[in-house]
C-alpha cells in the first residue's frame, strides 16, 4: 500500500487513489455502483477506503461530487471524512451527520412547505421533560429527568408513539427507568409532546422526523432531494436507528446508489435505540450486494489483535471479523490485579508516568473505563505524579469560554497580519496575552487546562504551516478559517494530556497507549446488563476498548473498592481463559508466561523471575488465595529486570501499591539483594 505524494488539496489521477489502498480496500473503491456493503474490522482503515472510494468515483467522471451525500453519526467524523476528501482534491461533497443532513435540508423546505422559519430546537430535553412530569403528577429529580429523557429519546429513535410504548418496551424486555412502570413512561411521553407543541419547540429527533414526513407526503420536495443526492454513503451502519433508516429509506426513495460501512462487534449503543439488524441483514435487503470485508489491522499489534480476536470468539459473537495483524511484533498485553481502587489508580498514573519518561506524549495515552464515576481517582492519581490529563465528555472544546476569546483575538490579528512573519510566531505572539506561554505553568487545575487549550492552538499552527506547499505558506487567516471548520465540526486540536474517557466515549479514537481499568464483574459488564443480548453487548464494549490501543495495553481490576476492604471482587469472565494464572486455559497462561520471560535478558534475571515466582508460590499457599493475586508475571519480571533495592524504586513498578509494598516490599527488596547479579 504506497502513500500519497501529491501536496494536499491536488487532485489525484484515478490510478495514484488506487495505489494508495491494499486489495480489499481497491475493492472498496472500484464498487462504485451500488448496492455496496464493506464490514470491517477494528482500525482496518475504512474511512480511507470509503473516502478514496468518493475521490476515485469523482475522478473518474463516475460520480458529480455535488451528487454525493456521506453520513456518520459524530461531527468529529463527519469533518475527519471532509478533511480526507480535501487532501484527495475532492471538493463539493457533502459529509455530515444524520441530524446536520436533514437539520440543512429541512430549514430549506420548511418555508415553502409550513412557511415561515423552522422552529427552535431544544438543546436539552431535561426542561421539558421535568415539566412533562409535573404534569402528569410523577415524583422526579435530577437523575430521574436524566434517565426519563433517555427513555423518551429510545422511543422516539425506535419510532414508538406513546400509545405503542407499554407493548414496544415488553416486545425489547426494555426495563422502565428506576421507580416508574411503562405506563406512567407512555403518559410522561404523550406529555412532553405536548409541552414542546404549547412552546413551539421541536427535538433533534424531530429533526429526523419531520424531514422524513415532508419527504413523504410531498413528492416534489422528494423529487428535488433525489436529484440532488443520487448516491449515499453511510458509515458505521451498525448504528443506525429506525428512525435514521426510516429517513434514509426517504432519501433513497427505492433507488440502490448505496454504500454502508460497519462491524457488528462494534455495536454498543444498543440502549439509545441503535440497531446491527440494517447491517446484518443488508444481503437480505439487496440481494444483488455487494460485500467486501476488510479485516487488515494496521492500527494494532498482533498481541493486541490476538486478544481482540480471542475476546470475541469466546463469546461467538454474531458477524465477528477475525482482524489479521499487519504491525511488527509489541510488548505482551499486560494484566494485572491490584488490591483496592486507589492502589489500581496510582499504579496506572505510575505506569502513564514511565511512558512519558520513555517518549510517549501524553495524549496519546488513555485510561479507559465503564462508568464516568471512575474518573476521579484517577484524576487524582495522575495529578499526584504529575501527569497532565483530560476528561473527555467534559465541556467541549470549543465551547470552553478561553477557546473563544482565543479564536477572537486570532480573528482580529488576522486582518493586520505581518506576511512577512511565519504564522506560528505571529500565533505565539497573540495567544501571550490569553495564557500562554513558552513553558507549561507548575500550578494545576484551570491555570493549567487554560494553557494546555492554548498549547493544543500553538500546535495546530505548526501542523498547518509545516503541510502548507512552500508556494502557497499558511497565513493566520488560514487558521482562523480551519478553527472555524473545525468548530462547526467539533473537530478539536490535540491537547497533550492522558485521556480519561468511558468505553463509550472512547469509540472511533485511538491511542499508542491504553489502560483499561475496573475490568470487574460489575462493571464489565455492568451489573445492569442482566440479559443475554445485555451481557453481549457489554462482551462488544469490551472489544472495542482493547482495540483502541496501537501498541501498548494495560488490563486490571482491584479486588476490593477501599483500602483494607474485603477481597470480594473477580475480574470479568469475559476473560476467562485469558487472565494468566487463572487457572483456566494453561495452554494460554503458559504462553503469557513465555511472553513475559522474552522481555528478560540474562541467565541472572531469569533466575530471579523464576525465584520471585517461587516466592509468590508459597505466599498464595499460606494465604489461601490465588497466585496472580499476589504479583503479576509482569510486576514479577519487572522486578527481575530493575531490581530495585529500595521501597520508593519498588513504588515506581506497575502492579504494586502501597498496601503490597507494606505487606511484601521488604521481602522484595531482600530477594533481589540476595539473587545473581544480572550482567
Amino acid at each position: 500500500m504506497s502513500a500519497l505524494t501529491n501536496s494536499p488539496g491536488a487532485p489525484l489521477h484515478p490510478d495514484a487513489i488506487l495505489d494508495a489502498l491494499d486489495p480489499e480496500q481497491r475493492d472498496v473503491a472500484l464498487a462504485l455502483a451500488g448496492p455496496v456493503c464493506v464490514l470491517a474490522g477494528a482500525g482496518t482503515g475504512k474511512t480511507r477506503a470509503i473516502t478514496h472510494r468518493i475521490a476515485y468515483g469523482v475522478r473518474t467522471g463516475a460520480y458529480p461530487p455535488t451528487s454525493v451525500l456521506a453520513v456518520t453519526f459524530t461531527a468529529r467524523a463527519a469533518g475527519e471524512m471532509r478533511t480526507r476528501l480535501r487532501e484527495l482534491g475532492v471538493a463539493g461533497v457533502q459529509a455530515r451527520t444524520f441530524h446536520a443532513a436533514a437539520l440543512r435540508q429541512l430549514g430549506y423546505f420548511w418555508p415553502r412547505v409550513v412557511g415561515g422559519a423552522p422552529p427552535q430546537i431544544l438543546e436539552h430535553k431535561a426542561p421539558a421533560v421535568a415539566e412533562a412530569s409535573r404534569r402528569i403528577g410523577a415524583s422526579v429529580d435530577r437523575v430521574a429527568v436524566r434517565d426519563l429523557s433517555s427513555e423518551v429519546e429510545w422511543a422516539k429513535v425506535s419510532l414508538v408513539t406513546a400509545e405503542d410504548y407499554v407493548k414496544a418496551a415488553a416486545a425489547d424486555d426494555r426495563p422502565a427507568p428506576s421507580g416508574y412502570d411503562h405506563q406512567t413512561v407512555a403518559r410522561l411521553i404523550a406529555a412532553y409532546e405536548d409541552v414542546k407543541t404549547e412552546r413551539g419547540v421541536i427535538d433533534f429527533e424531530d429533526v429526523l422526523l419531520m424531514l422524513a414526513d415532508m419527504l413523504g407526503s410531498h413528492p416534489q420536495i422528494a423529487d428535488q432531494v433525489r436529484s440532488q443526492y443520487r448516491h449515499f454513503v453511510v458509515d458505521e451502519f451498525q448504528d443506525v436507528s429506525p428512525l435514521q433508516q426510516f429517513l434514509l429509506d426517504q432519501w433513497l426513495g427505492g433507488r440502490k446508489e448505496l454504500c454502508v460501512v460497519g462491524d457488528p462487534s462494534q455495536t454498543i449503543y444498543s440502549f439509545t435505540g441503535a440497531t446491527p439488524h440494517y447491517l446484518l441483514d443488508f444481503t437480505r435487503t439487496y440481494r444483488d450486494a455487494q460485500v467486501v470485508r476488510l479485516v487488515r489491522d494496521y492500527r494494532s499489534t498482533p498481541q493486541v489483535v490476538h486478544l481482540a480476536n480471542d475476546v470475541l470468539r469466546r463469546g461467538r459473537v454474531t458477524g465477528a471479523l477475525e482482524l489479521v495483524a499487519q504491525r511488527p511484533a509489541g510488548p505482551p498485553v499486560g494484566f494485572t490485579t491490584y488490591d483496592d481502587d486507589e492502589a489500581e489508580a496510582v499504579g496506572i498514573a505510575t505506569r502513564a508516568a514511565r511512558l512519558v519518561a520513555d517518549g510517549v506524549r501524553a495524549s496519546e495515552i488513555a485510561v479507559l473505563y465503564r462508568t464516568n464515576a471512575q474518573s476521579a481517582a484517577f484524576e487524582t492519581a495522575l495529578s499526584d505524579a504529575g501527569v497532565s490529563y483530560q476528561v473527555r465528555g467534559g465541556a467541549r472544546f470549543f465551547q470552553r469560554r478561553d477557546v473563544r476569546d482565543a479564536i477572537v483575538l486570532l480573528r482580529g490579528a488576522a486582518r493586520s497580519s505581518d506576511p512577512d512573519q511565519p504564522m506560528p510566531e505571529q500565533v505565539r505572539d497573540v495567544l501571550l496575552s490569553a495564557g500562554w506561554a513558552e513553558k507549561s505553568p507548575a500550578a494545576r487545575g484551570a491555570t493549567r487546562e487554560r494553557w494546555e487549550a492554548m498549547q493544543a492552538l500553538v500546535g495546530l499552527a505548526d501542523d498547518l504551516a509545516a503541510a502548507a506547499p512552500e508556494d502557497a505558506p499558511a497565513t493566520l487567516q488560514s487558521l482562523v478559517d480551519e478553527l472555524s471548520e473545525r468548530a462547526a465540526a467539533q473537530h478539536a486540536p490535540t491537547v497533550d494530556g492522558v485521556t480519561l474517557a468511558s468505553l463509550h466515549a472512547a469509540k472511533g479514537l485511538e491511542w499508542d497507549a491504553v489502560f483499561l481499568a475496573g475490568m470487574s464483574e460489575g462493571l464489565m459488564p455492568i451489573s445492569l446488563a442482566e440479559t443475554d443480548e445485555g451481557v453481549a453487548e457489554e462482551r462488544r464494549l469490551l472489544y472495542v476498548g482493547i482495540t483502541r490501543a496501537r501498541e501498548h495495553l494495560d488490563i486490571s481490576y482491584a479486588r476490593s473498592r477501599n483500602p483494607g476492604g474485603r477481597a470480594t471482587r473477580k475480574r470479568t469472565r469475559f476473560l476467562d481463559g485469558i487472565w494468566p494464572d487463572d487457572g483456566r486455559g494453561n495452554a494460554r497462561s503458559r504462553a503469557q508466561r513465555g511472553q513475559v520471560r522474552a522481555r528478560l535478558t540474562g541467565q541472572a534475571d531469569l533466575e530471579l523471575f523464576d525465584a520471585l515466582r517461587d516466592w509468590r508460590l508459597s505466599v498464595a499457599r499460606e494465604t489461601d488465595k490465588p497466585a496472580y493475586t499476589v504479583l503479576g508475571d509482569a510486576t514479577l519480571a519487572a522486578i527481575a529486570e530493575l531490581r530495585p533495592t529500595s521501597t520508593a524504586q519498588l513504588a515506581r513498578i506497575n502492579g504494586i501499591g502501597p498496601a503490597k509494598i507494606d505487606r511484601y516490599g521488604q521481602t522484595l527488596i531482600t530477594l533481589v539483594g540476595g539473587a545473581p547479579q544480572a550482567g
